[in-house]
């Protein structure tokens, strides 16, 4: 026994030693974000074991009695755990990655934040590395294809930002269905002013229950932007990004060759097209090739265009101490536009934002953002110029020895009606805008009672300037509209003010399973605007001199007509609350209730209520504890909204004196009659409810929503009685519903290979359900829409194609064509054949049918990110589909003198029987029984699918010393493929009428981070 006793003891003892001897050793490093910044307060923990430590000041910490096979686990608030092998290493450095997956992440929410977890309303926010990721000027275009329910319209002219709808269009006026931007706490109407390297996310508040907060302006959705901050207890980093890159024009269009054209004016039918034909080859002699065709061919398209360049500069830092936070950045952003004249974009700004305690309890922030701005804006008449221009003439024509400052080669010099050459106008046309914007902010903070009841009081100003010039220089090249006779100068001087006044009390309390937030707090809103324009003719002008004699007191003349002055001023003041309840982190409550007053209406006040509920099944105890759902979410909004982007009331009551005749005696009288419109807020009425759900520990991620929107008391235009014209009523009705799911995954395989994946899918139903008793609401003219109740919102408007006629038999057995060509028209094979929808034989405007919306039906959009080792690479995909595009181009064919058309057309044309069945011939396309109105021929679908962003980077490995920068290297392809069956340059047409469509070019850049 005493043997076997001291055998056990020495076991034990032996046991003990190896074991000290496996946790001796010591392992250090430091812990940073993913931009390379310290994380104080991080924890580093054996795992399996109560051995740990946290970070200090710097980010390091160092672990003794540590197991060379053991396993650290880094843990930070807000940033995914990360479980590294130790491996025998005696240092380990490790960047945490956010976790944006982790439901106790903080959104910004209006006037403040919540958890994730505890939201009942459909917010999405995408971080600064998703939106910097775009090389774009406007930060909106990066959210393409990124968020549910948000319809991003890219625009390819330099200093113009995409166009924005958040869940459809809810109002029938242009331009009230635009969502509201607040940057760090100040409104603005766009956000095309910021550097997106300047921003640390973009939440959208989708619902009216997300919304709410911010009132009357907030009814189409609210887009929150935070600028990037610093942290207090962090060391000065300094970074810069930046990048150079190249535009290339996608998907040109290809217009008719020489020889195509010549076809196509043979065939027309007209002597005139052929004799135009001859009097070219006349001038500019035969072609080798072939010597029916003139020695021109001139691709205008090719000529108009350039590739261009685009850079980006950012540089920034950030830092902070026991007491302040500060952030300061400077960018600078410049891009060439793609057509071939002065069109080009150029920006500075300079931003800081500063925090700091005055004490325990009292908090001061102030921030500041100066942008300036030039963009030359291009000659809006360009590519629809360029379109229509014929092939058989040169730019320059020698023998027009008359012609200054150039020969322009003149088409109405072989006959035709127009001068069809865009090159006079483009070059000898310069828009300038200079465009200032100023933001200041400053918030003071002040713990009533520490920790539970904070007052904060905020004024921001937001002051924004334009200056433009508009210069159109002489010219002449012929007779007629060919020359321009006087130097114009126009000059306008614009300045918009928006001061707001925000004053809050949040109570944050938490007792046993109690948690609550309840919010109180007024605004106050003063908008100003103030417009000064004048024009003048005849400044200095010609070789030699430049835009040194661009002023107005150089001018011979000053045109009275020319000369306008004009302003305005609003305000608004509100009254808002919020009540947001958490109980057992099971089941939650969220209310607000907001009265807005306003000097823009008759209607003075308005009160505006939402409710929000959810409940976390997952926490409840009957629910099954398992790796497959982690979490599961169900909630549901509801809420009211006023729309106060629809201008203010107009309109009065005027009196005429008329005479009027009883027997043989005349009285004198008055008529009275009345056009004010007395208008009041357009209310948006939203339902939405959803799921939220994370699986497979934590891996994937969904959510889901359905909502309806309806827009009441939506201001349409509304016939007078008795007297002609139309006035604007609040008498309308719009709905908008549709369903939004996101999904993500997100895996980390190894400590050097993780990847994601994510989708989203939208769908959108628009659909006007009231028109005051009004059968419809027609516009566009020539190119109709039309509005009626139960359809969309200003779909198009026109005949059904059935076909085209092949023989003239088919012409004969038709009894509508049979009765067009007794009514003086002709009808003959290579003719449109109609639909007869109301089956009186006869082809008319009553046979007009909805021929689609410009607004698509679903939205979708997909990524891919993969990580290994330095190495990264991320894709993304978007797309639309259900929408139609009228192209407009095309149409006005058929009234503009003798033009070009495109090399679809003249390829496809009907030529002859069974050619085709869906394009007209070259005499039928012009046929006044072909496009008496517009039909399915000329509105096209406009489905599109794009390789939106590719991304390649490198970082290069850590240097040894004290200069330890992170420097990546990346390549980027923005919009290199563009799959769509439109016929035209672009499918993304914001109003679906395409005539002056800019192109929206593929940028390839090649660029740099560094962070030091």
């Amino acid at each position: 026994m005493k043997i076997k006793s001291k055998l056990l003891t020495i076991s034990f003892l032996l046991f003990q030693a190896l074991l000290f001897a496996q946790n001796n050793g010591t392992v250090s490093g430091t812990v940073t974000d993913g931009q390379g910044q310290p994380l104080p307060g991080a924890s580093v923990i054996l795992v399996g074991t109560t051995n740990g430590v946290q970070t200090d000041f710097d980010g390091n910490y160092t672990l003794n009695n540590v197991s060379s096979s053991g396993t650290l686990a880094f843990s930070y608030i807000g940033f995914a755990t990360q479980e590294i092998p130790i491996n025998g290493r005696a240092t380990i450095n490790i960047s945490l990655q956010e976790d944006t997956q982790s439901l106790d992440e903080v959104v910004v929410v209006g006037y403040g934040t919540q958890k994730k977890a505890d939201l009942t309303g459909s917010i999405a926010t995408v971080k600064s590395e998703d939106i910097t990721r775009t090389p774009s000027g406007a930060a909106m275009q990066a959210l393409q294809g990124k968020v549910a329910g948000l319809q991003v319209v890219s625009s390819g002219a330099p200093g113009t930002g995409p166009t924005i709808r958040v869940r459809g269009i809810g109002s029938y006026v242009d331009g009230a269905s635009n969502p509201l931007y607040i940057v760090d706490g100040t409104f603005f109407d766009d956000i095309d002013f910021l550097n997106p390297e300047d921003i640390e996310s973009i939440s959208v508040l989708k619902d009216a229950s997300a919304a709410a907060i911010y009132g009357v302006r907030a009814a189409n959705g609210v887009v929150l932007v935070e600028t990037k901050s610093g942290r207090k207890n962090q060391k000065p980093q300094i970074t810069y990004n930046g990048y150079q890159g190249v535009q290339i024009a996608q998907n040109l269009v290809t217009l008719s060759n020489t020889e195509q054209f010549a076809t196509l004016a043979r065939e027309s039918g007209s002597a005139a097209e052929a004799q135009f034909i001859e009097n070219a080859m006349q001038r500019y002699g035969r072609s080798r090739v072939n010597p029916n065709v003139p020695n021109v061919n001139t691709d205008w398209y090719d000529l108009i265009l350039r590739h261009a360049l685009q850079q980006n500069h950012s540089f920034g830092v950030t830092g902070g101490s026991e007491n302040i936070a500060y952030s300061v950045g400077l960018n600078y952003f410049e891009q060439e536009g793609i057509l071939k004249m002065k069109n080009d974009f150029e920006r500075l700004n300079v931003r800081s934002k500063l925090s700091f305690d005055i004490s325990d309890r009292l908090n001061v922030g102030v921030s500041t953002l100066f942008s300036n701005a030039t963009r030359y804006r291009p000659e809006d008449t360009a590519f629809a110029l360029a379109y229509f221009a014929v092939p058989v003439m040169p730019v320059l024509d020698p023998s027009k020895t008359d012609a200054f400052p150039k020969p322009y080669a003149n088409a109405q010099d072989l006959g035709y009606r127009g001068t069809q050459n865009p090159f006079p106008i483009m070059e000898n046309t310069e828009n300038r805008n200079k465009i200032r914007n100023t933001l200041m902010a400053i918030d003071l903070s002040y713990q009533v009672v520490p920790d539970k009841l904070t007052f904060k009081t905020a004024y921001y100003h937001n002051f924004e300037t334009l200056e433009v010039r508009e210069v159109r220089l002489p010219f002449f090249f012929g007779n007629g509209n060919a020359f321009r006779e006087n130097a114009e100068l126009i000059k306008r001087s614009e300045t918009f003010s928006e001061q707001t006044w925000d004053n809050t009390l949040t109570y944050d309390d938490s007792f046993g399973k109690h948690n609550l937030t309840v919010l109180a707090g007024t605004a106050f809103r003063d908008r100003s605007f103030e417009l000064l324009e004048a024009k003048g003719l005849n400044f200095p002008n010609g070789p030699g001199i430049g835009d040194e004699s661009y002023f107005l007191d150089l001018s011979k003349t000053i045109d009275v007509d020319g000369v306008g002055d004009d302003g305005s001023r609003q305000y608004f003041f509100s009254y808002f609350g919020r009540v947001a309840y958490n109980f057992d982190d099971r089941y939650l409550l969220y209310g607000t209730f907001r009265a807005d007053g306003t000097s823009k209406y008759q209607e003075k006040w308005g009160y505006f209520p939402t409710i929000g509920a959810g409940w976390v099944i997952s926490e409840e105890s009957f629910f099954p504890q398992t790796d497959v759902i982690n979490f599961l979410k169900f909630r549901g909004s509801w809420g009211e909204l006023g729309n106060a982007n629809v201008a203010s009331s107009t309109g009065g009551i005027t009196s005429d004196e008329v005479d009027a005749a009883f027997g043989d005696t005349r009285y004198p009288g008055l008529v009275t009659s009345s056009d004010f419109e007395a208008l009041k807020w357009e209310v948006t009425e939203e339902t939405n409810v959803g799921i939220t759900a994370r699986m497979f520990n934590n891996q994937l991620s969904l959510e889901a929503d359905y909502f309806r929107r309806d827009t009441r008391d939506a201001v349409i235009p509304v016939s007078r009685l008795l007297v002609p014209g139309t006035t604007r009523q609040n008498v309308g009705k719009i709905r908008n519903t549709g369903f939004e799911v996101v999904l993500n995954w997100n895996k980390r395989v190894s400590e050097d290979f993780s990847y994601n994946i994510g989708a989203n899918f939208s769908t959108l139903d628009n659909e006007v359900l009231d028109l005051k008793g009004q059968e419809n609401l027609t516009t566009g003219g020539d190119l109709a829409q039309r509005t009626v109740v139960g359809g969309t919102i200003n779909p198009f408007f026109g005949l059904e194609v059935a076909g085209v006629y092949q023989t003239p038999e088919e012409i004969q057995a038709d009894p509508a064509a049979q009765a067009a060509i007794g009514n003086g028209l002709t009808v003959e094979p290579g003719d449109f054949r109609f639909v007869d929808h109301n089956g009186d034989m006869i082809i008319d405007a009553q046979d007009r049918v909805d021929l689609g919306s410009y607004l698509p039906t679903y939205t979708f959009g997909f990524n891919l990110g993969l990580n290994y080792k330095a190495w990264d690479f991320s894709l993304n995909v978007i797309g639309q589909g259900g929408n139609v595009i009228a192209n407009q181009k095309r149409f006005a064919i058929r009234q503009t003198p003798d033009p070009n058309i495109d090399r679809d057309f003249a390829i496809n044309r009907w030529n002859g029987p069974g050619s085709t069945n869906s394009y007209p011939s070259a005499r039928g396309i012009r046929n006044p029984w072909s496009n008496q109105f517009l039909n399915s021929f000329f509105v096209e679908k406009g489905d599109f699918v794009r390789l939106q962003n590719v991304t390649l980077g490198y970082t290069l490995p850590e240097l040894t010393g004290k200069f330890n920068p992170e420097i990546r290297f990346y390549i980027t392809a923005e919009r290199p493929l563009t799959l769509f069956d439109y016929n035209g340059f672009t499918p993304e047409v914001p109003d679906g009428r395409d005539n002056q469509t800019y192109p929206i070019p593929g940028v390839y850049t090649v660029g740099v981070n560094v962070k030091i």
